[in-house]
């Protein structure tokens, strides 16, 4: 007889793809019951911390009026993480554990750098006819796209998600020397700079693991909107000519990679050298940090 499997009392939910393995006779019941209290202990700790159900100062930057002041400290700040989150994707994809997994995080360390997803199906350069407006919204189709892989796809430098960046910079008044590097960080921003080299990039897969699923979805948790919000407030209200396709574009494409990460979690949870605990560890430790640069930028406004 056919035991219905009941989704665990959270956000996250046994698959479609765990129940059909079930169903095929590749994990027993008790695995599947075992995977539902594992997820329910990642909701408990990952889904529920402060950082994720409540980001003050991506609350209060929604609103629109930073200064322009507070509005330069925020950019340089997160051009310092930006730049350094490409360390740590390196020290990802060198110490994946299977050649897979060192794929994954080469799509996305790859597509930062300038190489443009595309679907395997599409023409390497397809031209589409967009205004700037909507170029500044979506992001130009020819140096960006939210679907595919990189894999055949071309690099471009302007599609490197930095110059993009340099983009939003240049209409605040600064440029290229102005940003991105660890001179330019916080105490609190180079904190968690040196945490995920130490945790995404670490060589302890099961640490990796739980940095990696808690980056990605605290990327899909809704701040890639609130600061979209906020500077398409003050684009519509004081700088109409800040070019803001960076953030719109990440907006759009975090979401593929949190659905991504679950799929790899199942893949490697049901392994005999899986650590639930230090995948636990892992990710609570890289949250922890991505609260203290929240939180010093939160302090750093303050009057």
């Amino acid at each position: 007889m056919i035991r219905v499997l009941a989704a665990p009392p959270n956000n996250l939910t046994i698959s479609s793809r765990i129940e059909e393995r079930w169903r095929r006779g590749e994990l027993t019941q008790e695995q599947v019951d075992d995977f539902q209290q594992f997820l329910a202990e990642v909701d408990r700790e990952f889904f529920q911390h402060h950082i994720i159900t409540n980001n003050t100062y991506t609350h209060w930057f929604r609103e629109g009026t930073a200064t322009d002041e507070q509005l330069r400290h925020f950019l340089k700040q997160f051009s310092v993480f930006s730049n350094q989150f490409l360390v740590a994707a390196l020290l990802k994809t060198i110490n994946s554990p299977t050649l897979q997994q060192s794929r994954t995080t080469r799509e996305i360390l790859l597509n930062e750098l300038g190489v443009i997803y595309r679907k395997s199906e599409q023409p390497v350069s397809a031209h589409v006819s967009q205004t700037e407006e909507e170029k500044d919204r979506d992001g130009d189709p020819e140096l960006v796209s939210i679907e595919g892989t990189v894999d055949g796809g071309i690099c471009r430098f302007k599609a490197a998600h930095f110059e993009w960046l340099i983009g939003v910079a240049q209409g605040l008044g600064l440029d290229y020397a102005d940003i991105g590097k660890r001179k330019h960080g916080s105490s609190t921003t180079l904190h968690f700079c040196d945490e995920l080299i130490r945790l995404y990039g670490s060589d302890d897969p099961n640490i990796a693991e739980g940095a990696s699923f808690a980056v990605e979805n605290w990327a899909a948790a809704g701040f890639w909107q609130e600061l979209e919000d906020g500077l398409l407030h003050i684009k519509q209200t004081r700088y109409s000519h800040l070019h803001l396709a960076f953030f719109t574009w990440h907006n759009r494409v975090e979401g593929q990679h949190a659905g991504h990460t679950l799929e790899e979690l199942e893949e490697v949870y049901f392994k005999p050298d899986f650590d639930c605990t230090k995948f636990i560890q892992g990710g609570r430790e890289i949250l922890d940090a991505i609260a203290v640069f929240w939180d010093g930028l939160n302090c750093d406004r303050a009057p």
